[in-house]
């Protein structure tokens, strides 16, 4: 895949104005150092014995920091922060950023909060801006949620926003969002280049499901992993204390496992996965609801962990989408929840089974330390790549490296995981679940 990716950066021109923030050019000297536009990774770090072929500077990375050029004045700029779609612990900590970085860095008073997201942008809807400085935000990151409220939908009047992007007289746009949000960012962008606007549009990706592209991991999946271990223990209390107790938890997850995988591996104490990108069957010799009964034979309590897209190709009869585009989701966890109950009492075998449904309550937590480091570290990337006239782009943590990823390249497919990988071998290593639950030979 990587050879037919393109990682090169569009910018709105030469970056000429010498930057207000004093640093090093050169290694030795004790000071933190500028980023050059000739710093840059490889995404594909795995080495292959044999003859070595040469990589093209487009299938290269360009490292994120600060530049000893910028492209923007800054007395000049009138920067626009928003965020859209569903919360995510760690909103407020990266909008915090983003204005200190700006303000405190670069000397930006002009930072506007555009309200509920690309929704904020349409006059008809008649949210009023906010005014960002660092008293207003600078407590904002202990609290969950985002600051400035988010919504769902709007992106698509691309027009309209343009519009509002010239009225307001913004040169840069921060966008947190997911990879919807982002396409709506890529659509505002083609519009500002048809009205030859120089206003750089700058991306910080949002997915508590953490499945970008391309990224190592998105922002707020450490403390959702956290807080679904805090609930997946509860579960387990409850189930052990019963007979034949089974605790069920859904969690996040609309196209990949990641959180159900990590929360698995993190606790120690859950039986079985259910994830989107592993098929299983309920029923049969081999199913999953034959293998629940054996667990409880052997040890008379279990601990489900189901993500919200398993299944969804049998459940689904029909596609509707909600404001943001996303195809609506059958509930799993209920239906899942309403199989197990018929199938031990069709056999007459007494279960006490606890069904949790933490989504909402882990996506409104405020940020752990890891996370609150991490978006700290984004914004101010946005930062930089912004006011050195970057656009089109997504800040990204790439083999631990902070880069800039075109945002047309991160969108192109989502990440998810790989059922022949380590991280599934170690899941099922850890939870001791079948490697496959698929009937097979008319089982």
């Amino acid at each position: 895949m990587e050879d037919q990716l393109n990682f090169t950066i569009e910018e709105l021109g030469k970056a000429a104005v010498k930057s207000p923030i004093e640093m090093s050019k050169s290694h030795g000297d004790g000071m933190a150092n500028y980023v050059t536009d000739e710093q840059f990774i490889r995404l594909d770090k795995n080495i292959i014995p044999g003859p070595q072929h040469p990589v093209k500077k487009t299938q290269m990375l360009e490292c994120a920091g600060p530049r000893e050029h910028i492209y923007f004045t800054p007395a000049h700029v009138h920067a626009g922060i928003v965020s859209c779609g569903g919360l995510c612990p760690g909103l407020n900590d990266v909008i915090r950023s983003i204005v200190r970085c700006l303000w405190y860095r670069y000397g930006v008073k002009r930072i506007s909060g555009i309200r509920y997201g690309y929704l904020g942008f349409l006059p008809e809807h008649g949210y009023s801006v906010r005014q960002l400085d660092p008293t207003v935000v600078d407590d904002i990151h202990k609290l969950g949620g985002t600051f400035l409220g988010s919504a769902r939908g709007g992106g698509r009047q691309v027009v309209e926003i343009v519009d509002t992007l010239e009225r307001l007289n913004l040169n840069m746009l921060f966008v947190i969002g997911g990879d919807g949000t982002q396409r709506g960012t890529m659509d505002i962008a083609e519009e500002v280049d048809k009205r030859k606007l120089k206003i750089a549009l700058c991306g910080i990706p949002k997915t508590v499901d953490n499945d970008f592209a391309i990224i190592d991991r998105s922002f707020g999946f450490n403390t959702a992993v956290a807080k679904a271990v805090e609930v997946v223990k509860a579960a387990h209390v409850e189930a052990d204390s019963a007979i034949n107790g089974i605790g069920l938890v859904k969690l996040m997850g609309r196209d990949s496992g990641f959180i159900a995988a990590h929360t698995a591996l993190a606790s120690h104490e859950v039986n079985f996965v259910l994830i989107p990108e592993v098929p299983f069957n309920l029923e049969g010799g081999n199913g999953f609801l034959r293998h629940l009964e054996q667990r409880l034979e052997r040890r008379h309590h279990a601990v489900i962990i189901v993500a919200e897209g398993a299944m969804q190709d049998q459940l689904l009869k029909e596609k509707k989408t909600d404001a943001g585009g996303n195809i609506k989701m059958a509930d799993v966890g209920v239906y899942i929840r309403s199989r197990i109950i018929k199938y031990f009492e069709e056999r007459k075998i007494e279960i006490n089974l606890k069904y949790i449904d933490p989504s909402y309550a882990i996506r409104s937590a405020p940020s752990d330390p890891d996370d609150s480091i991490y978006c700290e570290r984004l914004g101010n990337a946005a930062v930089h790549a912004a006011m050195a006239g970057k656009t089109k782009l997504i800040i990204g943590l790439v083999n631990n490296e902070f880069v800039h990823l075109p945002i047309k390249t991160v969108i192109t497919h989502r990440n998810k995981i790989d059922p022949e990988g380590s991280m599934w071998r170690d899941t099922l290593d850890a939870i001791n679940q079948p490697a496959m639950m698929v009937n097979r030979f008319g089982m």
